[in-house]
């Protein structure tokens, strides 16, 4: 048998990448969102405990985020990767096992610091791997996966509803979709070898560093996108499938999100090289604004699902904008400002469900979270206008954008 090309093994590779975010962001992390209103219904959940519980699933991925970024050998990364396949699989199944809240609980941390596996770990070593084999590094495909995963937890729940199947047989069933997802995210992804990158990396590239208002007003700003992100993330099917002419609708519209998901990370790098970052991210979070809202505005379902779209087109670009921007900034060594960024990102994730999920108890619908959420995408808005005015870091990141020549 003839060996493997060059080609066909970075398309194994890529695919490997593919199928952690479907396992690790799909199963484990989003499976979740349309299970919440099955578990609410079925289980003595409520509002609150279902905000709380998302809110340790953004802690926990916080967490793997950290490590991540402190690690820095290649070889402990590909090991702490597979451990997060693995978890992500075992948490899975865990939710099916118990209906206590403190054991849901940790499993929830454990499945969001599984997640970190397949966003960070998994592009890290990709891009290792690309690399090595003097490949271009990109990562649209795999981030791709992330909104494949939304399709697959959407398009199960709603397969599973239609057999009739309860809470805890649905989790039996992500948990062994997880299993199948494991073996090519494992065994696709080569673990790294000893040698030395190819030529062409930027240690030795003098880089101005960013000032400190771009710093503080980024952070600031993502700190805003990251609040508005994970409402919609964690209630849009309950938000839908409470509304009573829209019964029924609610894990299509989820899978809307995802099929919107999936190219954004492509359509984003494309208006970046017209407009700039700063300019893309300030139309991303814009239209962003728009696609939180409607739903707390309107029943109508052609509206509902326009704000899925224009919801699952930004989130993921606004992510892939900042990442970018950062290798930008830090080409020799982009995780100490990914990092910041993903605290920031992070920090509003842990807060807005938690917060939502208390005031749709109190009020008895998710409108007051849905407001929230868009004024503060709003204000991260306004904050990026602003910093793209007046610091010279954020019109130099515009320039780059816009003068960058692709191969």
């Amino acid at each position: 048998m003839a060996p493997p090309t060059l080609g066909s093994r970075r398309f194994k590779v890529l695919l490997a990448g593919v199928f952690s975010q479907i396992l690790c962001v799909g199963v484990a992390r989003f499976a979740y969102t349309p299970l919440l209103p099955v578990m609410q219904q079925q289980t003595w959940m409520g509002d609150a405990d279902g905000g709380w519980l998302a809110a340790l699933n953004y802690v926990g991925y916080m967490l793997g985020a950290v490590l991540a970024a402190c690690i820095r050998s290649i070889h402990i990364k590909d090991t702490l990767y597979r451990i997060c396949l693995v978890l992500a699989v075992l948490t899975t199944a865990g939710m099916a096992l118990t209906e206590h809240f403190w054991l849901w609980a940790g499993l929830r941390l454990l499945a969001g610091f599984s997640s970190s596996g397949a966003m960070l770990l998994a592009s890290g070593l990709i891009l290792h791997w690309l690399i090595q084999h003097r490949l271009r590094g990109e990562l649209g495909i795999h981030f791709a996966g992330l909104g494949l995963g939304i399709v697959v937890a959407a398009v199960a729940v709603e397969l599973m509803l239609a057999l009739s199947l309860n809470w805890q047989v649905q989790w039996w069933g992500f948990s062994l979709l997880g299993a199948a997802l494991l073996v090519p995210a494992w065994r696709w992804l080569p673990r790294p070898s000893t040698d030395r990158p190819g030529a062409g990396g930027h240690s030795n590239v003098a880089v101005k560093p960013p000032t400190r208002t771009f710093m503080r007003w980024m952070l600031a700003a993502y700190f805003c996108a990251g609040y508005g992100y994970v409402i919609s993330a964690t209630f849009i099917v309950v938000i839908v499938e409470r509304e009573p002419l829209l019964a029924g609708a609610g894990n299509w519209t989820f899978a809307l999100v995802g099929l919107a998901a999936a190219p954004a990370v492509i359509l984003w790098d494309l208006v970046a090289r017209r407009i700039g970052y700063l300019g893309a991210l300030i139309l991303a979070m814009s239209l962003q604004v728009i696609g939180i809202i409607l739903p707390a505005i309107t029943a109508n379902l052609a509206a509902v699902l326009f704000s899925a779209v224009l919801y699952g087109g930004t989130f993921l670009g606004c992510v892939s904008l900042v990442l970018t921007m950062a290798g930008r900034l830090y080409p020799s060594s982009p995780a100490r400002l990914m990092g910041q960024m993903t605290l920031a990102y992070g920090a509003a994730q842990i807060v807005a469900p938690a917060l939502t999920g208390m005031l749709a108890e109190a009020t008895g619908h998710y409108g007051v979270g849905l407001w929230l959420a868009g004024g503060f995408v709003t204000l991260g808005a306004v904050l990026l206008a602003c910093l793209r005015k007046v610091d010279q870091t954020a019109q130099r990141l515009d320039a780059a954008a816009k003068t960058t020549v692709y191969a």
